[in-house]
Formats: structure tokens, sequence, C-alpha cells
């Protein structure tokens, strides 16, 4: 299983999200390939922002050795979900994405954004982190479910 996230410049919500589903993936001992992307280019080549890797590692997610990317073509061939953390990302990857291959596309949680913490204070990284270790935790237990049923 592959697994890509999507925000907007790949330096807060995408790569916090990469971190905590690799970690719990790890943890488990499960096989799950996970990177980040963004819906634009600004941050390409840079590290996560200070503070998102700041509050990850309070939590033991290391985001150290991730580098900012856009979402290219190519990784709706690659990636078996691509998940959006919020609407705007969303309609930015259906948009771009060929129409056989939408069923991959989905928001991070349903009916809900991942507020951007980009602007704000220590508290909306840790905001951040609360909602994507939970929805995290669902999405590990949805693969592993799907796991076994194609097993």
């Amino acid at each position: 299983m592959k697994v890509l996230f999507v925000c907007t410049g790949n330096i807060c919500r995408s790569p916090t999200a990469e971190g905590v589903l690799r970690h719990l993936a790890k943890s488990e001992n499960l096989p799950i390939h996970v990177e980040s992307r963004g819906t634009h280019g600004y941050h390409a080549g840079d590290a996560p922002d200070p503070r998102a890797q700041r509050h990850a590692l309070k939590r033991g997610y290391d985001l150290s050795a991730q580098r900012a990317k856009q979402v290219t073509l190519e990784d709706f061939e690659r990636f078996d979900l691509i998940i959006a953390m919020d609407r705007s990302h969303l309609a930015a990857l259906t948009a771009m994405c060929p129409p056989r291959l939408r069923a991959k596309v989905r928001l991070f949680k349903e009916g809900m954004d991942v507020p951007d913490p980009y602007y704000g204070g220590a508290a909306g990284f840790d905001s951040v982190l609360d909602l994507v270790e939970e929805v995290c935790r669902e999405l590990l237990q949805e693969i592993k479910t799907k796991a076994r049923t194609t097993s």
C-alpha cells in the first residue's frame, strides 16, 4: 500500500500526516509506503516548517529527513491512496487527476478541513497533531481491514 498526503506547500500538514502514519505503520510492522506533496511548489526542497518539526518531535515523530515536493501526474499512477488535507487540495487534485484514477483521491477527514497552522501559534500545530493522530489511527485500521479482505 502506497499512501500520499497532500497540502498546499508540503511543509506543515501533509508532512505531519506522513510522519504520523509512517510511525504508526512501523510500530505495527505494516509495509505501508508513505509520502507527502504540495499542490504548489513554493517550498520545493525545503524541510518541514521548524514549528511542525518541533511539535511532532515532542510526540516522537521525526520529520527532519522530509523535503517538500509538488504533486505530479505520475503520483496518481504511483500511489494507491491520495489524501487531501482540505477541500481546496481535494479540488486541485480532482482537477489534475486522470478520470480513471479519481477513486484514489479523497479528503483526509470527511466533511472537515485540517486547519493550516502556518500563520498561527503553537496551539495550531498541537491541534493539527491531535487531529492527524486520530485520523491516521483510523486510516491504519481501514488499511489493515482492507488488506485482510483482499488476501
